[in-house]
C-alpha cells in the first residue's frame, strides 16, 4: 500500500524564493531595454560621439581650427543660408498647408477620412531619389506638365534644378509629415466651441485666432521644429536632382567625406557640429514658446 509523502517548505526558503522572483519582475524591464539602449548606443551616441570629438582635430592637433574654416568660408556659409532657407520656407508653407487640409479632413466621414491618412501615410515614405525621379519626369525640362503648361503659355522661368525647383520638392515632402503629426492635436478641439463662438457672434476667422489656434499653437510650434529638421537634413533628393551642383550645407558634408579631390572628415565633423548646435539652438527657442503658450493658457 503506497503512501504520500509530503514534503514542507520552510517559510524562511518561501520568502527567498518570492525574493528572488519580485527582483527577476524588476529586472524584466531593463532586460527588455537592453537591445533598444544598444542599438540607440551604436547608432546615435557613437557616431555622435565619434563625430564631436573629430571635430577638434585639425592635423593630428587638438584644436579649434576647422569651426574657424567654416566661418571663415564664404561657399559654406552659403550651404547654411541655402538650407535654412529651404528648410524654413517649406516648413511654413508644408505647415500651413497641412493645417488647412487636416481642418478639412477632421469633417469628412470616417471612411474617407481613414483613406487619406493611409494614402498621407503611405506618402511621407515616399522621398529620396525616387521623388526626384518622378519630379524630373513630371516636372523637369522636358517633363509632361512642364510642355503642357509651355504649350500653353503658362509656364515662365521655373526651373525644377535650382532653389525655386528644390523648393517644391520640400514643400511636398513636408505636407505629409505635417499632416500626420498635426492629425492628433486637432482632437483637442471641440465642435461645442465652434458652436459657442458662432452664437457668440465671432466669425470664423475670430474663431481660429482666438479659440483655435492658441489651443493648437503648442503642437504648431512642435510640428515647425520638426519640419525644419526634416528639411535641413535632406540630402538625396537634392543630390539626385542637382548632381551636388546646388550648394546645401548636407551636399557639402557629404562631399567632405565621400569627395575623391578634398576628403576632409574633419571639416566635415565640424560642420555637423555647427548644424546640431543650430538645430539644439532652434529647439530650444521652441520649447521655450511652447512653455510659454501653456502659461498663457493656465493663466
Amino acid at each position: 500500500m503506497s503512501r504520500s509523502v509530503s514534503i514542507s517548505v520552510p517559510r524562511d526558503a518561501q520568502a527567498t524564493r518570492a525574493r528572488h522572483y519580485a527582483q527577476l519582475n524588476r529586472l524584466k524591464p531593463l532586460l527588455w531595454f537592453a537591445p533598444f539602449a544598444l542599438f540607440f548606443y551604436l547608432f546615435q551616441l557613437a557616431p555622435m560621439g565619434w563625430v564631436l570629438l573629430n571635430s577638434f582635430i585639425y592635423e593630428g592637433e587638438f584644436s579649434l581650427d576647422n569651426f574657424q574654416e567654416v566661418f571663415d568660408s564664404a561657399f559654406i556659409m552659403q550651404g547654411f543660408t541655402n538650407s535654412l532657407w529651404l528648410a524654413v520656407i517649406s516648413s511654413l508653407l508644408g505647415l500651413g498647408i497641412a493645417t488647412l487640409f487636416v481642418s478639412s479632413l477632421r469633417r469628412v466621414n470616417s471612411t474617407i477620412r481613414d483613406g487619406v491618412i493611409a494614402f498621407t501615410n503611405m506618402s511621407s515614405n515616399f522621398s529620396g531619389v525616387p521623388l526626384a525621379f518622378a519630379f524630373i519626369i513630371i516636372l523637369g525640362t522636358n517633363g509632361a506638365i512642364t510642355l503642357l503648361l509651355k504649350q500653353y503659355g503658362l509656364l515662365g522661368d521655373f526651373d525644377l534644378y535650382g532653389k525655386w525647383g528644390l523648393l517644391v520638392i520640400y514643400v511636398y515632402f513636408q505636407i505629409p509629415l505635417a499632416v500626420l503629426l498635426l492629425y492628433p492635436a486637432f482632437d483637442a478641439l471641440s465642435d461645442d466651441w465652434r458652436s459657442a463662438a458662432a452664437l457668440l457672434g465671432a466669425r470664423s476667422s475670430q474663431y481660429w485666432a482666438k479659440v483655435a489656434l492658441p489651443v493648437l499653437s503648442p503642437a504648431l510650434l512642435g510640428t515647425f521644429i520638426i519640419l525644419i529638421a526634416n528639411a535641413i537634413g535632406a540630402y538625396a533628393s537634392v543630390y539626385a536632382l542637382t548632381a551636388g551642383n546646388y550648394n546645401v550645407i548636407t551636399v557639402r558634408i557629404a562631399s567632405l567625406v565621400s569627395g575623391d579631390l578634398f576628403l576632409e572628415p574633419n571639416l566635415a565633423a565640424a560642420i555637423s557640429v555647427t548644424l546640431m548646435a543650430l538645430l539644439a539652438f532652434i529647439t530650444l527657442i521652441n520649447q521655450w514658446l511652447v512653455s510659454k503658450s501653456y502659461a498663457g493658457r493656465t493663466s
